[in-house]
C-alpha cells in the first residue's frame, strides 16, 4: 500500500446462536459446548476488522422478540445467525422479520466428519448445524423474505468458510459507509453528457449517502491558506510516490516541470481542507471557471491530490459523475480499490479492450509505481498540469458501472476479466489491458446492452458476487456480463 488509508474499514456486526432448549435438560453441558462455538464464530468475525454485538443464544421464541428489540437498537450493518444444532425456526422468523440488514446463515461444524464407530446421539447434535437450514429458509421465503445465503463448512481449517467470513464483513463494511457518506458535489456534468444526469434524491433514497453541496470557490479560499511548510511536504510525498519519466511519442507530454508539480501540490493541500472543512467522504466535481482565472488555474491541477485522497479511501470522481463516486466507494470500502474508468481503443490483434481515464485513480493498485507527466493540454477539458498514469496491476480484475433504468432506478452492472502486463500508450492518462471473456468484440456488445454509464469503478480481484451481495443488501438489481459465448 502506497497511501495509507486515513479512516479505518468498520461496521457493527451482530451475532447470536440458536439451540432448541429441550436439549440442555437431556445433554448436561451440551449448551456450553454450543456456546464455545459460538464464540469462534465471534472470534472469527472480530478478525477482519468489524466491531462484533455478540447477542448470546435463543433457544426459544419467547426470547426471540426480545432480542429483535436489541438488535434494532444496536445499529447494526450486518447479522450472522450460527446455527449451532438443531433450533425451531420461531427463534428465527421473528427476528428475521424485524431486522432490515442482511442475515447470513453461518453453520460450521466442529468435525469434518462423525467419528462413526463411537458416534452418539450427543455428537451428532453438536454437529447438527446444517439440520435446520432447510427450515429457516422455507419460513423466510413463506415470510416474503429471499432465502439467506448460507456458509456451511467446519468450524476449523476450513479456508472457503473463513473466506465468505470476511466476504461478508467486506459487505457489512461497505454498506456502513456508503449509507452514511458525505459525498461533496460542485459544478455540473460536462455538457450534453446526458448518462451523468444524476437525481441527487434518488442516490440518498437508494444508498443512504448525503450529497453535500459544495462551491468551487471555497477551494480557492483554501488554496489562498496553504503555507509553504504544508506544500512542501506534499511535494515530498508526491516525489516519492511516483516516478517521472521522460516523454513519449505524444507531444502533449514532457517530463514532469516543477511548475506543474507547485501547481498540482498547492492543490492538494487546499483539498486537503476542503475535504475536512465539509466533512467529505467522497466527491464529485466539474467545473471550469473564467478563462485564464486563478479558479481555473486551481480546478486544472486537481488530478494528483484526488488521486492521492482517492487511494487514502477518499474516492474524488472526475466529470460530476455522482453514480461512479458511489461505486468507486463501494470498491474501496471492500479492499479493491476503485479508480474511475471507461473504454479507450480495442486491441482486435490481441483481444483486449484498454480502460482508463484522464481523472483521479486509485493508485495503490497500480503495477508498479505511478507515473506523472506534464500535459500541455487536458484533452476535452481545459487547462494544463500534471498527468497521472498506470495500469491495473496484472491479475483479476472488477468492474462496475452504476446505470439507471427508464422508470429512475439504479441498476449494477458487473463485469469480471483479466489485467495482463504490456505496453499502454505514454500519454498521462491511465491505460489498462483488459481481457473479458468470452472475447472482446462480444464483451463489448453485451456490457453496452444493459444500459451502463460510459464510465465506471475498476478494481483489483473477482469481486462482483461481493457487490451483487449489496446491490441485494440495497434492494438494486445487478447484472453479471456472461461469460459464455451464446449459440446461435
Amino acid at each position: 500500500m502506497r497511501v495509507q488509508r486515513r479512516k479505518p474499514r468498520t461496521a457493527r456486526v451482530g451475532i447470536f446462536g440458536v439451540g432448541y432448549f429441550v436439549y440442555w435438560e437431556q445433554f448436561p453441558g451440551l449448551r456450553e459446548e454450543l456456546l464455545r462455538k459460538l464464540a469462534v464464530l465471534a472470534g472469527k468475525v472480530q478478525a477482519t476488522g468489524v466491531t462484533v454485538v455478540n447477542f448470546g443464544m435463543v433457544d426459544k421464541a419467547q426470547e426471540s422478540y426480545a432480542l429483535a428489540d436489541r438488535m434494532r437498537a444496536a445499529d447494526l450493518d450486518l447479522v450472522f445467525c450460527d446455527m449451532l444444532t438443531y433450533a425451531t425456526s420461531a427463534t428465527f422468523g421473528v427476528i428475521l422479520r424485524s431486522i432490515t440488514v442482511p442475515l447470513v446463515l453461518v453453520a460450521l461444524q466442529p468435525m469434518e466428519a462423525m467419528d462413526y464407530a463411537r458416534a452418539t446421539t450427543r455428537m451428532q447434535l453438536a454437529n447438527d448445524d446444517f439440520c435446520s437450514v432447510p427450515e429457516f429458509a422455507g419460513v423466510a421465503i413463506r415470510m416474503g423474505k429471499r432465502a439467506p445465503e448460507v456458509i456451511l463448512g467446519t468450524l476449523e481449517n476450513d479456508p472457503q468458510a473463513d473466506a465468505e467470513i470476511a466476504d461478508w464483513c467486506d459487505v457489512a463494511m461497505a454498506l456502513h459507509d456508503v449509507q452514511r457518506a458525505r459525498i461533496g458535489y460542485f459544478g455540473h456534468p460536462i455538457e450534453h453528457m446526458l448518462d451523468m444526469q444524476t437525481d441527487q434524491t434518488a442516490l440518498t433514497a437508494a444508498f443512504g449517502c448525503h450529497i453535500v453541496q459544495t462551491e468551487a470557490d471555497d477551494l480557492l479560499r483554501f488554496e489562498r491558506k496553504a503555507g509553504t511548510a504544508e506544500i512542501d511536504s506534499k511535494r515530498q510525498e508526491v516525489r516519492d510516490l511516483f516516478d517521472t519519466p521522460d516523454p513519449g511519442a505524444d507531444p502533449l507530454t514532457g517530463r514532469l516541470s516543477e511548475e506543474h508539480l507547485y501547481g498540482a501540490c498547492r492543490a492538494a493541500v487546499a483539498l486537503d481542507r476542503f475535504v475536512a472543512f465539509h466533512e467529505l467522504d467522497g466527491l464529485a466535481y466539474y467545473y471550469q471557471g473564467e478563462p485564464d482565472s486563478r479558479l481555473r488555474h486551481l480546478l486544472a491541477n486537481l488530478i494528483v491530490g484526488n488521486s492521492l485522497l482517492t487511494a487514502a479511501g477518499f474516492p474524488m470522481c472526475g466529470e460530476a459523475d455522482l453514480k461512479t463516486c458511489v461505486a468507486m466507494l463501494l470498491m474501496d470500502r471492500i479492499g479493491i480499490g476503485g479508480s474511475l474508468a471507461e473504454f479507450h481503443p480495442v486491441d482486435f490483434r490481441e483481444g483486449f479492450v484498454l480502460v482508463g481515464h484522464d481523472g483521479p485513480h486509485h493508485i495503490n493498485i497500480a503495477d508498479g509505481k505511478p507515473v506523472l507527466r506534464s500535459l500541455s493540454r487536458y484533452h476535452g477539458k481545459p487547462g494544463s498540469g500534471a498527468g497521472v498514469e498506470f495500469c491495473i496491476r496484472e491479475g483479476p480484475i472488477t468492474m462496475l458501472s452504476i446505470g439507471v433504468t427508464a422508470a429512475g432506478r439504479f441498476r449494477f452492472i458487473l463485469a469480471e476479466g483479466e489485467s495482463v502486463r504490456g505496453a499502454i500508450p505514454a500519454t498521462g492518462n491511465t491505460n489498462t489491458r483488459g481481457f473479458f471473456p468470452p472475447d472482446v468484440r462480444t464483451f463489448l456488445k453485451r456490457w453496452v446492452a444493459e444500459g451502463p454509464t460510459h464510465h465506471f469503478s475498476l478494481g483489483i480481484g473477482h469481486r462482483a458476487a461481493t457487490l451483487r451481495r449489496i446491490g441485494e443488501a440495497l434492494g438494486i438489481e445487478t447484472v453479471l456480463i456472461s461469460r459464455e459465448k451464446l449459440s446461435c
